[in-house]
């Protein structure tokens, strides 16, 4: 008999392996009950249950029972009644999903009051101002987030109170503007839903978990989903807790609190504490908290019991912990942890120091950081010899430098971002509804908030440059400004540039410069804690990666740079990059001549100067593989424009000569596909010379770098074959001139002759290639063109935006590799390419090969090397070495 599936657990019945199913918090909150801390009780409605609903629109028929037996448990665990009129029970409804989304869904604290319970919560705290600070609170988040009411309402009300008193936070208004204010709330409410707000706690409680479910689906929440790939179907869980209060008076306060500053790294207790709130206050921003150092002096026991609970964690979760707290009269309460959000650096620094303290194992150490991370480590920074002063200071939230155009409002970030300007999002506080915003801008700059608010949170989720809480500034979103100390009014489209390393904000656009970890990427040599650290990864990822990591290199220096970042030889060399500048008119000379004679000297011509360039990339390479693939383009892409010769022939009464001969050529040579036309190795076939000139270049530099004492390691990459036959011939042709060359230089060449896999004919019949082929390299560029059928560069520019924004992609397939399809492609040239030769090296050779994602592919499907640009080299040898632990421990992180 199936056993019945349960959708409720009480904190005391979870653990932290159950994520899936109560979610990340309400994981996190089991887990601490059971190891002991001081959490305020309650339950979890499962993240099944929400499925059942978001699937049929209603909750499973169980779930009324089962939260009913849960909420008499946790009322006889309290000794209340929930929203009893004499001393209520109150409990906060909390979204919580299996990977953290902060501040995307909702929250709702205080239920269980209504117009009878407050007066009880008063006479049973001593506190009536405390009571009607809670109520309105309840009032205003319910009346926005379950009834839909616009939040703008609310705060126009506070506003006015505010205005009145001449006061400028919440908090200072007193209880009998707290209850009018509370009047006024439900006045709004009656006004703009037709009905008054519930007193009912029950049916406040049944309506809180039902909106938290709807928060899943909110615009917001499916936008931090896309950008983070978090699965649409998972669901959140929802966690019933018993209040404890944090704004009973001085004595009371809550407060965000980190193991490790999550900026930085660096050790010691981090966060902020706002005294005498609840803890949507200090996420929100609205008030500018005090640093948790503070709670030392207002209350050493409370700050010293946190502490010891900060310990207990971050040894339990061996890894950086990020735990909300409230202090309830001098009572301290832990109501949430999870592993915490970082920045690029605090992740490297905080993964080396928790490596040489014996917490974790190198390999865990590894699974810690990524690719993405270190290459934002690898973006410029500002030059600190600049002297230009900074309009203002703030927290430095997330680090990084970056400049761009003033904007207040999201819709305008994306709208500007979109136009391919660069813009810095300046907000007084951050929302949820920002999020489109944050994403597009290159930096986020607030007034209010600190480390942990919601615009410092996200922020660093995102690996986005953050300033918070640069509260000198005077920030007018209505009229699209701020002003700054000094007097200086930055208006929308000033360009500032923002700090977030230092937490400054500067007028204009202030110079860049390398950066420490680059710098110490190219030389091997660490110069401070972070590039110690960075090194420490690599070279752990280096000694556990399978995959070797390649170049796409045309010049000797890009070849001398990429040998520099680690790269061990060239993946791609791109013959037609050589082609370009001042050769070009030998390239048209080639293309219009008449006879052969014409031809071969053309070819004779740009001989030298190939050969020239391969000896140079050889030297640059020595002792490693260079694989040097001929030309690909079509020949026309080597002529003027075809429009641009017309326009100026058609302009003049004396027309050029030569430039009508080239239209002419453009003319013969136009195709309605090009892509798809005469290229690759059919242009080698087609042109007589052309692909021999070449073969010979090569050779002849091997030639010569071995006369000189070098080790070369030149490999030949015949492009775009689709059947045996046209490599069967290429390889024939290419075999013959390299015999020639040896025989005229007197020794051997060993010059391995391969192809590139990039149409799906090719893939499906490797077998068959793999009979003339030393080598594969995969072009999942035009792979990728060729198998979803369309043009890379159109379909970005029109219908890209609207697949990825529905979630037809979820994820351009040019970015990431489409493991379904091209993938698969892919893995059927490996398997039947081996089958053939059993010791076939295989590579891929398009951008893919730089993409975190698509290495874990590659290195799951077997294939010898990726190779992408130099940049990407180190990101590229971490992403290799993490897809050989992932592999052997099944997992993508080990926390």
């Amino acid at each position: 008999m199936t056993k019945p599936t349960k959708y409720v657990y009480a904190f005391a019945e979870g653990g932290r392996d159950m994520a899936a199913l109560l979610g990340g918090k309400g994981a996190g909150l089991a887990e601490m009950t059971r190891i002991g801390l001081p959490v305020p009780p309650g339950f979890t409605v499962t993240t099944e249950a929400c499925k059942v609903y978001l699937n049929t629109g209603q909750e499973p028929p169980e779930l009324a029972v089962e939260a009913a037996q849960a909420l008499a448990g946790l009322e006889r665990a309290m000794g209340r009644t929930l929203g009893a009129p004499d001393d209520p029970l109150l409990v906060s409804v909390r979204s919580g999903a299996r990977f953290s989304m902060p501040g995307m869904m909702d929250t709702i604290l205080d239920i269980g009051l209504n117009d009878e319970s407050v007066t009880g919560l008063a006479k049973a705290s001593g506190q009536e101002r405390f009571a009607w600070d809670s109520y309105r609170r309840l009032i205003q988040m319910f009346g926005h987030t379950v009834l839909g009411v616009d939040g703008d309402l609310f705060e126009q009300a506070i506003a006015a109170h505010k205005a009145r008193r001449a006061v400028a936070d919440d908090h200072l208004l007193d209880t009998a503007e707290l209850v009018q204010l509370t009047e006024e709330f439900k006045a709004i409410i009656r006004q703009e839903t037709g009905a008054d707000f519930p007193q009912e706690p029950a049916d406040q409680l049944a309506r809180a978990i039902r909106a938290v479910f709807d928060s899943w689906n909110t615009e917001r929440a499916h936008v931090y989903r896309h950008r983070e790939h978090i699965p649409e179907d998972l669901g959140t869980a929802v966690n019933i807790q018993a209040m404890v209060f944090g704004n009973l008076g001085t004595d009371s306060g809550t407060g965000v609190a980190f193991t490790r500053d999550p900026a930085t790294g660096e050790q010691g207790v981090y966060g902020d504490y706002l005294p005498d709130a609840q803890g949507e206050d200090v996420v929100a921003g609205v008030r500018d908290a005090l640093p948790l150092s503070e709670l030392r002096t207002l209350d050493p026991r409370a700050y010293a019991e946190l502490g010891d609970h900060l310990r207990t964690l971050e040894n339990h979760y061996r890894d950086l912990c990020d735990v909300e707290f409230t202090v309830e009269r001098g009572k301290l309460w832990v109501l949430q942890t999870r592993v915490g959000k970082r920045t690029a650096e605090a992740a490297f620094r905080i993964a080396h120091d928790l490596r040489e303290e014996g917490t974790i194992t190198a390999d865990e150490a590894l699974i810690r950081v990524d690719g993405a991370a270190l290459t934002r480590l690898m973006f410029p920074r500002f030059d600190a010899r600049s002297t230009d002063r900074p309009l203002a200071h703030g927290v430095p939230a997330s680090p990084g430098a970056a400049v761009g155009a003033v904007v207040f409002d999201s819709a305008e970030a994306v709208r500007r971002a979109a136009a391919g300007e660069r813009v810095v999002l300046v907000r007084r506080e951050t929302t949820p509804d920002d999020l489109p915003g944050m994403i597009a801008a290159q930096a986020v700059l607030t007034s209010r908030g600190g480390k942990t608010s919601h615009a410092a949170v996200v922020a660093r989720g995102m690996g986005k440059v953050c300033v918070c809480g640069a509260e000198e500034l005077a920030v007018d979103t209505a009229a699209r400004r701020f002003t700054a100390p000094s007097g200086t009014v930055v208006r929308e489209g000033d360009v500032v540039s923002v700090d977030g390393t230092a937490g400054t904000v500067h007028l204009g656009a202030l110079p860049l410069t390398a950066s420490d970890v680059g710098r110490a990427l190219e030389t091997g040599t660490a110069t401070d804690t972070l590039t110690d650290a960075v090194l420490g990864a690599l070279g752990h990822a280096d000694s556990v990666r399978r995959l070797e990591v390649r170049a796409n290199a045309d010049t000797p220096e890009d070849a001398v740079r990429a040998r520099a970042l680690g790269a061990q030889g060239i993946g791609l060399c791109r013959t037609e990059h050589m082609f370009l500048g001042e050769r070009r008119s030998l390239v048209e000379a080639m293309i219009l001549a008449r006879d052969d004679v014409a031809r071969e000297r053309a070819l004779d011509a740009l001989l030298p100067l190939q050969r020239a360039d391969f000896t140079a990339i050889l030297q640059a390479m020595d002792g490693l593989p260079v694989t040097i693939r001929l030309i690909d383009p079509p020949l026309h892409e080597f002529l003027p424009d075809r429009t641009e010769l017309a326009v100026r022939l058609a302009g003049t009464a004396h027309p050029d000569p030569h430039e009508r001969e080239l239209l002419a050529a453009v003319e013969r040579m136009h195709e309605q596909n090009p892509m798809l036309g005469l290229r690759g190795v059919r242009l080698g076939l087609a042109v007589p010379g052309l692909m021999a000139m070449q073969v010979r270049a090569v050779g002849e530099a091997v030639a010569q770098r071995l006369r000189d004492g070098g080790a070369p390691r030149a490999e030949i990459m015949i492009p775009l074959v689709g059947t045996v036959e046209e490599l069967r011939l290429a390889r024939a042709e290419a075999e013959l001139v390299l015999g020639e060359v040896e025989t005229e230089a007197g020794r051997a060449l060993d010059c391995p002759i391969g192809t590139m896999i990039e149409l799906p004919r090719a893939a499906l019949t490797a077998g068959r290639i793999a009979e003339e082929a030393d080598f594969f390299s995969f072009g999942t560029n035009d792979l990728t063109q060729t198998t979803w059928g369309l043009s890379r560069d159109d379909a970005e520019a029109s219908f890209f935006p609207l697949y990825l924004d529905k979630g037809v992609f979820p994820v351009s397939p040019f970015e990431t590799i489409d493991q379904e399809g091209v993938g698969r492609l892919v893995e059927i040239g490996v398997q039947a390419g081996r089958a053939v030769k059993p010791r076939l090296e295989t590579g891929v050779c398009g951008e893919h090969g730089g993409d975190p994602d698509s290495i874990h592919f590659f290195h799951r499907v077997g294939l010898d090397y990726v190779s992408c640009s130099p940049f990407r080299i180190p990101a590229a040898r971490l992403e290799a070495g993490r897809a050989a632990l992932t592999e052997t421990t099944g997992t993508s992180d080990t926390r």
